[in-house]
């Protein structure tokens, strides 16, 4: 009896090995595919999405934007169409969050430089004192990418009303004025349709790997 087991021994492991990889198989094929959701203004924190958004429920996207990049190039939605992009809101001043932000924007670049179907977008919240000057000179520094990332500036009641009612990034306490300061670490996913679909802490290395991952299905879920 003993020397029947021990002759089929190797036989039955295999079997067994077999049997596991093929139940793991179905099962993985039987799960749904994961999906991020699309953010609407009321899944929001009431702070960061401006009153007159607050309980619209469907049909949020980014609006409309003209802004100026680092090279004086004129940049708008036209630039980023049938492309995912990341966006966040910065200042080359900033002694602060902005370093981290950028360093980790800088990484991001780095494992995007061959998807050509996603880039990145940085905001100035102090767009009177980052000239496309002072931008250029910040994108050299910090390893920009101009075919990936655009550093941008312009008016700055557009970029903060972009920041409080496209991207319900940040507090939505405040005009735009001289006066007004708007300061996040919020990195925000948006999809080809202009859509929301991810907020992270830019400052966070395991939010920037949650970030990538999240990316990844984003764009399996546009095969």
């Amino acid at each position: 009896m003993l020397s029947f087991f021990a002759k089929y021994k190797l036989f039955g492991i295999v079997l067994f090995v077999l049997s596991a990889v093929i139940v793991s198989l179905f099962y993985n094929a039987l799960q749904p595919p994961k999906k991020l959701p699309v953010y609407q203004p009321n899944m929001v924190n009431s702070d960061l999405v401006d009153s007159t958004l607050q309980y619209k429920k469907k049909y949020h996207r980014i609006a409309d934007f003209s802004l100026t990049n680092q090279n004086g190039t004129t940049i708008t939605q036209e630039d980023y169409t049938g492309k995912i992009y990341i966006a966040d809101f910065f200042f080359t001043t900033c002694p602060t969050i902005c370093p981290i932000m950028t360093k980790n924007m800088a990484a991001i670049q780095e494992q995007i430089m061959n998807e050509h179907e996603v880039m990145l977008l940085s905001h100035s919240v102090t767009p009177e004192i980052d000239s496309v000057a002072q931008l250029k000179k910040y994108a050299l520094e910090k390893g920009v990418n101009d075919s990936k990332w655009n550093l941008v500036t312009g008016d700055k009641k557009h970029i903060y009303e972009l920041a409080r009612k496209s991207y319900m990034a940040v507090k939505t306490d405040g005009d735009g004025g001289p006066f007004d300061m708007i300061h996040t670490e919020n990195f925000i996913l948006v999809d080809k349709e202009r859509q929301v679909r991810g907020f992270y802490d830019g400052t966070n290395p395991e939010e920037i790997t949650r970030l990538l991952n999240d990316l990844a299905i984003l764009q399996t879920s546009y095969e």
